[in-house]
């Protein structure tokens, strides 16, 4: 495990595309969430300590909004055939223990991670109705093995901002987690572990 932030993907990007398989066995295009007043895009795992840490913040955030058009969804990239409880299969098992109410997909070659960006799980990233990015980062301040409570406060800041008709505080600190583990070969040039806070 290499504790690791989030890239910070300039505010403004374009949310890249994907198509990609859920735990139902559906393909899930971004195209799906279409009329949304945001979109959350949240890159996590079964067994990262940091998305364990929140994961139950995770549930309650996206039925909080349920009713007031934000999307979200949830995408895996990580290396199943050498983590294997972050396998499709794993993944069906835990979206039904947590109880997420959101599409949880598999990113099985990794290459929306890389169109994302995304470095760590969890990683956020937080679009307005126009499919732009207004926010990414952290959940909250918390973080395992501290007194911290988990309340989701920053992300959920921002998504009031949005569905209010606002743009978040351009203030936005890093998701810290695990690094997304890589395929041989497939890690990308913006991962430096030497870099990771």
């Amino acid at each position: 495990m290499v504790r690791t932030a989030s890239t910070m993907l300039p505010l403004g990007t374009t949310a890249p595309a994907f198509e990609l398989t859920g735990t139902d066995g559906k393909v899930v295009s971004i195209d799906q969430f279409d009329g949304a007043k945001a979109l959350l895009v949240m890159f996590m795992c079964n067994h990262c300590p940091y998305v364990i840490h929140v994961a139950d913040e995770l549930a309650t955030l996206a039925n909080d909004y349920a009713d007031q058009g934000v999307a979200f969804v949830g995408i895996n990239s990580n290396d199943a055939e050498k983590y294997p409880d972050d396998s499709l299969e794993a993944m069906v098992k835990e979206k039904a223990a947590r109880g997420y109410p959101f599409p949880y997909l598999f990113d099985s070659d990794q290459s929306v991670a890389i169109a994302y960006s995304a470095a760590c799980t969890p990683d956020f990233f937080l679009f307005d109705a126009d499919k732009r990015l207004v926010y990414r980062g952290q959940l909250d301040s918390s973080r395992p093995k501290t007194d911290i409570p988990v309340t989701g406060n920053d992300l959920r800041a921002a998504i009031d901002a949005v569905i209010g008709g606002k743009l978040p505080t351009a203030d936005q600190r890093p998701s810290i987690g695990c690094n997304i583990k890589w395929k041989d070969g497939n890690a990308p040039q913006y991962f430096n572990p030497q870099g990771s806070a």
